[in-house]
């Protein structure tokens, strides 16, 4: 792989890519989008297998080490090992997928053998009736057994992401800890945060990190690993030895924009160099017009410099982005 930087006007270099690989769920969390769902991009306006592969690629000669597939639930892609299998070629320092588990028990063997050993389950409550309620379909049991089946590959990085709501799951902080310990699984607290127009967020509704933290430490010492930057999550082990890990992604109260070190590529095409951000560049447009590879990537340089210095989510005229979380990339 070679060596070049996709640096920003503030120092900062994207190391980190997300991949959405289709807007489409089969679950319909409050926070990431309507009950009736979205009106789903139509199938030539997702990028093909090939399509991706190319940008890759190219992000691959840019200096990028780590690819994240996301969604929507990237699952629902079909042959999503083809890709994988692709992907390994580039010899990427680590690729994982972010899934909410449910189609893992049939997915898993053709996933493995295509060379995928890091996994992020979203789980935001270990209460039936909660999960229900949050992502608005009945399948705790079927996110369960998708879990379950990732104990038969034992080198496997296993991460839970919870999105804490103040009101509705902020008391199973300790719930969670307790089962990272069980399963040597690591949990990552991630705050609630305004994404869309529809998601219902309020600022009081954020529930802090440093007060989960004080909940976990009301049981269970933590101690230190890494505090947040290169990674968007603070890590912390169990001071008395136990398994697993415990991670909090404070994007709204404590921002690491200063140290960001990621982008992200939609599933129609588009690169956003900002979560929050308002702008994006197609990319697909000039993809499909049979761009050179040297004119991607003077175009993916010029966008990455253009970065903005944070998301500003705590200041006087923060716009929320158009899209939702699905729409994004997770």
């Amino acid at each position: 792989m070679a060596h070049g930087q996709l640096k920003d006007q503030w120092g900062r270099v994207a190391r980190k890519l997300r991949v959405s690989l289709t807007d489409r769920c089969n679950l319909r969390c409050q926070y990431c989008m309507p009950e009736a769902g979205l009106n789903w991009q139509a199938r030539e306006e997702i990028l093909s297998f090939e399509e991706i592969f190319r940008l890759l690629t190219i992000f691959a000669e840019l200096g990028i080490e780590e690819i994240r597939l996301t969604g929507g639930e990237p699952l629902l892609r079909k042959d999503l090992e083809i890709l994988l299998s692709q992907i390994q070629s580039l010899h990427f320092k680590k690729v994982s997928l972010t899934s909410n588990g449910i189609l893992l028990p049939e997915k898993m063997p053709a996933l493995y053998q295509a060379g995928l050993r890091s996994f992020n389950i979203s789980l935001d409550s270990l209460l039936p009736e909660r999960f229900a309620k949050i992502t608005r379909r009945d399948d705790y049991q079927r996110v369960l057994a998708g879990l379950n089946c990732l104990d038969r590959y034992p080198d496997l990085e296993i991460k839970l992401n919870t999105v804490m709501i103040r009101g509705f799951n902020d008391d199973e902080a300790l719930s969670f800890a307790r089962l990272a310990r069980e399963r040597n699984w690591a949990i990552r607290f991630i705050e609630f945060m305004p994404l869309g127009q529809g998601d219902g967020w309020l600022p009081q509704e954020v529930v802090k990190g440093a007060e989960l933290k004080a909940q976990i430490e009301a049981e269970f010492r933590l101690v230190a690993v890494e505090a947040a930057g290169k990674n968007p999550a603070s890590r912390w082990h169990f001071a008395d030895g136990s398994p697993g890990e415990i991670g909090f992604i404070n994007a709204v109260s404590e921002p690491f924009c200063h140290s960001c070190n990621r982008i992200r590529l939609t599933a129609d095409g588009y690169l956003r160099n900002c979560l929050f951000s308002s702008q994006e560049l197609n990319l697909k447009t000039p993809l499909r017009q049979q761009a050179t590879s040297t004119e991607l990537t003077n175009l993916i340089c010029d966008w990455v410099w253009q970065k903005e210095a944070g998301h500003q989510i705590n200041q006087i005229g923060f716009e929320r982005p158009l899209r939702s979380m699905s729409q994004i990339g997770g």
